[in-house]
């Protein structure tokens, strides 16, 4: 009989039991009672991946569109693209730089006041009752994941359970789009591989995965966007405790070919 190397078993637990979320809801105590409904037990290095729209809500990140003055280039774009100029003026105000537009398709590919990278900053309208209401991310979405891994820790003193805040984006030269992680606390966003050893014995000079990612994307598979599960529970992924904040994972402008 040959070798066989241990099975490694990840399991992605979609919480069921998750209300419509309402500016000032404490999602600590919302994700505990979801976890106690279930019946799910937690253990160390768990990991808990949170929907963004949800953490905005409670946050209290929702904007009427009435309240906002579009501005000259708001209009303009707006007429040439047909897209609402409130909507513009809004991803303008949210955003640090434009980095590619297309007025006459109406897309706008912005860098955030947080440093991200994606269509229209992020803002949204799905999933928000009222067709004047959108949704903005939340304005630290490191500090939001740092505040739900102590409001968890205060239920689990014994344990540390790393918390994603993830979002969908799009990515470049791709149909399609991705769960990404926009905030994180409690483990490395990033698993470094480098100066390591292949299975051949060849050193790893560049390998850097976004363990984050891969995570949040994971997530995706029960979240859905009907679903009505934005808490997922997963369970094998082996991580160290880390401060490290998601601004490891940009990519300094110097060192982009693409920008």
């Amino acid at each position: 009989m040959g070798n066989h190397m241990p099975q490694k078993t990840i399991q992605i637990i979609g919480l069921n039991h998750i209300p419509e979320i309402k500016p000032g809801a404490n999602l600590t105590n919302i994700l505990i009672k979801g976890i106690e409904k279930q019946k799910l037990k937690i253990e160390n290095k768990d990991i808990i991946v949170i929907a963004q729209k949800i953490v905005s809500k409670a946050e209290g990140q929702i904007i009427n569109l009435n309240h906002i003055k579009p501005s000259t280039f708001a209009t303009i774009f707006s007429l040439k693209s047909g897209k609402d100029a409130r909507l513009i003026e809004l991803i303008l105000q949210q955003s640090k730089q434009i980095i590619r537009m297309d007025m006459d398709k109406g897309i706008l590919i912005t860098e955030t006041i947080h440093g991200l990278i994606c269509a229209n900053a992020g803002i949204d309208s799905s999933n928000v009752e009222g067709s004047e209401y959108v949704t903005l991310l939340p304005d630290n979405p490191d500090l939001s994941a740092k505040k739900l891994y102590y409001g968890i820790s205060s239920f689990f003193p014994n344990l540390s359970i790393p918390v994603i805040i993830s979002d969908t984006f799009g990515r470049p030269w791709r149909n399609g789009q991705n769960n990404v992680a926009i905030g994180i606390y409690g483990m490395d966003p990033i698993k470094d591989y480098r100066n390591t050893n292949d299975v051949f014995g060849n050193t790893l000079s560049n390998t850097m995965i976004t363990i984050a990612d891969e995570i949040a994307a994971a997530a995706e598979l029960v979240m859905g966007k009907t679903n009505r599960i934005p808490i997922v529970l997963i369970k094998g992924v082996n991580t160290s405790f880390s401060e490290t904040t998601i601004n490891t994972i940009f990519r300094n402008p110097s060192e982009d070919l693409f920008r």
